[in-house]
């Protein structure tokens, strides 16, 4: 019957109302010989609208009956089809969801089958009914067919909704064993000599192991052999290598029925690079000595599953101690915590957004999150000892050791992200965790899971909520019920007994775990909104404290800031709203001394940590700074009033400065760490070296408005000379000036000299009186005459001095010379006279250049501590500051005059022009420049972290630590940095040797 011209069949439209995409094909499909005594059957319809892709169900039916090898066959399918309701929704549900199996359906068409049964044992199979079921394979095709048809069975069960996810996963798990068992016996029934020397366990690992398989994975294992009585261990051994390497391939090889799984033995002792199959023994002396904290975690799910099960109990129980102290090992959690965030980071770009498994709020999360959780109180409570996930998490919860919303949340997330990735895998057995982005596969997948009412729309959303869940939760799990156990608010809820949480926080890395668990108790008890804002963020900032070298000083600073700020409205807000503030403070709280120590000064600072962006950390420019001192200054009462304003604005100043370059140096969750390390050294050298000059400038603006209105009686500048002069100050630099003044017209010149020594004077008392605000120190040691000069000079003075007495290193020092405050004309005009000195138009003459290297020999003999390890000096030890500089100003002193570039005060610009003008090579300006800029990050590091400067590094182990936390070393790796500082200045040392000490030869 055809329809009328213009007008859809009333099939056709029945077709669409049942969820077919294609109705036109479907028709034709109806209308197959295979079909056609079924054609208008409303039930068959209604059953395959009830699949998850009715088109791909249609289409596998048709297949199979075609596929069936007599009419009788194929009318005893449709019969049974249409009268067993089981058998309908079983076998059409598999077709809807599976190409694969369709096409096994179709190569195999009569383990069709295996779906009629329905009795109680074929509801809830088990090992013995999958091994009866592999139990006349032989070989690995007629193996690979019988596993299909047993995966058929737990398919259809799965799509059905007969069974859930934990049970789906269970079984598979269940039917790897058999499998497993049967390709073992295969491999034995080739190699009979050698299954009669040995005993070979196989340990299942993985997913496998915690018996919560995917449709597709690598079996995860490890074997162990032993000999049979009488038998040479490494005959043995070897023999069990072979029935082991067997077995793998009867497995993962590839043949007509294609291949079942790969199995895995990497996790085993050293990897690929270690023998496939160790003695008991030889197990046990490398998880004893070698062993990673990341084996150990791994070893929460081994379970003994094939060969002799006898010995793979005796593995269990002989690693299961191992297992449970590895929470007890230096740095664990970090550890853990760095391999997570290591395999987010290998993930491809383009796929992080479409990852199930491995991406930020993925599966993974999920499982590390509680095994990490296990693994610290497992130890103590041996109900948290189950590799699986889903009943590890029940028992935390039962427990108290995760909170009862935090687990059913997280359970709810992570059945719903398994059961996505199974039907993913399920539709072509591959093995993927990747969601598709065909609309037609995602609308499968929809439908699969209940979602009919818009497939594709309504995936996406449920799985994005599920993700975010986990990624919310599953740090927090491990620091929320901290938190529960010292505020008991919730009354009926199990919680984390003094004794775990002590466990926990020693797990977390804190020295005085019950110093913090009272800190926490202060900070989160209570029923105010100040407390429940801070029961929501100190899960959160727990972890990031965990991440830094000193945990304790970050939740105790943290206490502190909170106690002076507690009553500010904006405080807590802006913690909680804006996550980069909440990071940014946890790093700065926890990375030291000087940054807190600034902020606790004046807590109100924490506001420059709250710009998302960044952009409340950013310097600021040398104009805007002066232009807010001076305007202090203006509004100020006095000179002392004056200076005080301008000191807090550097005590300001310098915070920020250094939380930009914590934060920079740590990174956050949303931006890595700043990888050019020179561009680090140079924000914080120009910060520190501008707000330097914007400080004496206001304070030289005070002083003369204090003492004498706006017209002082002689000009006045103050010259940057050293590591000031050369933008390159640290943290805890003094100021190195030469102060200069010029008579103004109709003065005495006494009276003009008597006015600059009171401002000198006045200037470095006002930066130095104890107060809040750190002292900035003036130094003017470089002064001609050194400490028996005068103070301040005259322009005409400092011209008579420099034309008769100066000597080289005067020379020298000048070549860092730069006007930093006072009087421009003047600050021209001195700049004007230094030239000549310090940019020779002939260059230096040999002795000159001897009188330097003698200098420098005698500086580096005579100054370096008594006791300080030289290699390990970053301002004088060899290939340190010292030893850079003197040879980039030697070549600025021998060729100044000639190259322009080379006149400059700072040094990394001095030697990118040296480069250019071929006065160096690539290679060692490179090495020079990376050897400048390490000894610097040093020297700044150790300022942060100690709160007093220092040029070698801290002996301390927590202080080193955080040292190398601020390099880019992880726990446990100072002395990587150690050995790594003492080869980059090995490598400028020998730079320094050819270009310093052998430059008048060239």
């Amino acid at each position: 019957m055809t329809a009328a011209p213009g007008r859809r069949s009333s099939t056709f439209t029945r077709l669409l109302r049942h969820g077919f995409t294609d109705a036109s094909a479907a028709e034709r499909l109806l209308d197959s010989p295979e079909l056609a005594p079924l054609r208008d059957d409303p039930v068959l319809l209604e059953a395959l609208g009830g699949t998850a892709d009715p088109d791909l169900a249609l289409l596998g039916l048709v297949r199979l009956l075609e596929a069936q090898q007599s009419p009788g066959a194929r009318r005893e399918l449709l019969d049974t089809l249409i009268a067993a309701k089981p058998l309908r929704d079983r076998l059409l549900g598999v077709l809807g969801a599976s190409t694969a199996l369709a096409d096994h359906l179709a190569r195999h068409p009569g383990d069709w089958q295996a779906l009629v049964m329905y009795e109680a044992y074929d509801l809830h199979p088990g090992v013995e009914e999958f091994e009866a079921g592999l139990a006349e394979a032989t070989d690995p095709v007629s193996l690979r067919v019988a596993y299909r048809r047993c995966l058929l069975s737990i398919a259809a069960r799965d799509v059905c909704g007969t069974t859930g996810l934990a049970e789906s996963a269970a079984e598979l798990a269940d039917l790897a064993t058999a499998t497993l068992r049967a390709a073992l016996k295969i491999a034995e029934a080739a190699a009979p000599e050698d299954a009669a020397l040995c005993r070979l366990a196989v340990i299942a690992m993985g997913k496998c192991g915690g018996h919560e398989l995917n449709y597709v994975s690598d079996v995860d294992v490890i074997f162990v052999g032993e000999a049979t009585e009488g038998t040479d261990e490494t005959k043995a051994v070897r023999a069990a290598t072979r029935l082991a390497s067997h077995m793998m391939r009867v497995c993962s090889e590839t043949t007509v029925e294609g291949s079942i799984w790969p199995v895995d033995a990497n996790l085993r002792p050293e990897g690929r690079n270690g023998p496939l199959v160790r003695t008991l023994s030889s197990h046990l002396a490398y998880y004893q000595r070698w062993a990673k904290t990341w084996e150990f975690q791994a070893l929460l799910k081994a379970r003994p599953v094939a060969g002799d099960l006898d010995l793979g109990a005796e593995y269990v129980a002989a690693v299961q101690p191992l297992v449970w102290k590895a929470a007890e090992r230096e740095n664990f959690v970090p550890d853990v915590q760095k391999m997570r965030r290591r395999v987010v980071e290998n993930i491809p770009v383009a796929e992080v957004d479409r990852q199930l498994k491995l991406g930020p709020g993925g599966l993974r999360d999920v499982e590390f999150a509680v095994q990490l959780l296990q693994l610290v109180h497992g130890r103590a409570d041996t109900s948290l000892r189950s590799g699986t996930t889903l009943d590890a998490l029940g028992a935390l919860a039962a427990g108290g050791y995760v909170g009862r919303a935090d687990a059913a949340q997280l359970d709810e997330a992570y059945r719903f992200l398994r059961s996505m990735e199974h039907r993913i895998q399920l539709f072509r057995l591959r093995r993927t965790h990747l969601v598709p982005e065909d609309e037609a596969e995602l609308r499968r997948i929809g439908r699969s899971l209940g979602l009919r009412a818009d497939p594709v729309a309504d995936l996406h959303r449920e799985w994005r909520r599920h993700a975010g869940v986990v990624r919310r939760l599953h740090e927090k799990l491990f620091y929320r019920p901290l938190l529960d156990a010292v505020a008991q608010l919730a009354t009926g809820e199990a919680r984390l007994s003094t004794e775990a949480a002590r466990e926990r926080m020693v797990a977390l890395g804190y020295a005085d775990p019950a110093s913090a668990l009272r800190h926490l108790e202060a900070l989160a008890s209570g029923v105010t909104r100040k407390a429940a804002i801070q029961r929501t963020l100190l899960p959160v900032l727990l972890g990031w404290f965990a991440d830094s070298a000193d945990p304790d000083a970050g939740l105790l600073n943290f206490r502190k800031v909170s106690d002076a700020l507690g009553k500010t409205p904006w405080y807590l807000r802006l913690l909680r709203d804006e996550g980069a503030a909440a990071q940014n403070l946890a790093r700065v709280l926890s990375a030291g001394r000087l940054a807190p120590d600034l902020l606790m000064r004046a807590p109100e600072a924490v506001a420059l940590l709250g710009d998302g962006d960044g952009g409340g950390l950013e310097p600021r420019p040398r104009a805007h700074l002066e232009q807010e001192i001076y305007a202090a200054v203006k509004r100020a009462d006095g000179g002392a009033q004056a200076v005080t304003a301008a000191r807090g604005v550097r005590r300001r100043e310098l915070f920020r400065t250094a939380a930009a370059d914590i934060v920079g140096s740590y990174g956050t969750e949303e931006q890595a760490a700043e990888a050019d390390q020179g561009a680090l050294v140079d924000r914080v050298g120009g910060a520190v070296s501008d707000l330097t000059a914007a400080t004496l400038a206001g304070t030289l603006r005070a002083v003369v408005r204090d003492g004498w209105g706006d017209d002082l009686p002689t000009r006045f500048a103050v010259i940057g000379m050293g590591r000031f002069g050369g933008h390159e100050l640290g943290y805890g630099s003094d100021a190195d000036v030469l102060f200069v003044h010029e008579p103004r017209d109709g003065v005495d010149e006494r009276e003009a000299s008597q006015a600059a020594n009171k401002v000198v004077s006045e200037m470095r008392r006002l930066l130095q009186i104890p107060s809040s605000d750190p002292p900035l120190l003036i130094d003017a040691d470089l002064r001609p005459e050194g400490k028996s000069g005068p103070l301040v000079r005259t322009l005409t003075s400092y011209a008579a001095y420099y034309r008769r007495w100066a000597l080289t290193w005067e020379s020298h020092a000048l070549l860092r010379a730069e006007p930093v405050a006072g009087d421009e004309d003047l600050s021209r005009r001195f700049i004007e006279l230094i030239d000549p000195l310090r940019y020779p138009a002939d260059g230096l003459a040999d002795e000159a250049v001897r009188e330097i290297r003698r200098l420098k020999a005698r500086m580096e003999s005579e100054r370096l501590p008594r006791g300080a390890d030289p290699k390990l000096h970053a301002k004088l030890g060899p290939g340190g500051l010292s030893d850079v500089e003197w040879t980039v100003q030697l070549m600025q002193l021998r060729h100044g005059s000639a190259e322009p570039g080379l006149r400059t005060t700072r040094t990394r610009e001095a030697l990118a022009a040296a480069r250019a003008a071929g006065l160096i090579t690539d290679e060692d300006a490179a090495t020079l420049d990376e050897a400048w800029v390490l000894a610097t990050r040093v020297r700044n590091a150790v300022m942060l972290v100690r709160g007093r400067a220092g040029d070698t590094f801290p002996t301390e182990p927590r202080e080193l630590a955080a040292v190398g936390r601020y390099l880019g070393y992880g726990p446990g790796h100072a002395g990587d940095m150690l050995d790594a500082y003492r080869r980059t200045a090995r490598r400028a040392r020998g730079v320094v040797e050819e270009l310093f000490y052998g430059i008048a030869e060239r």
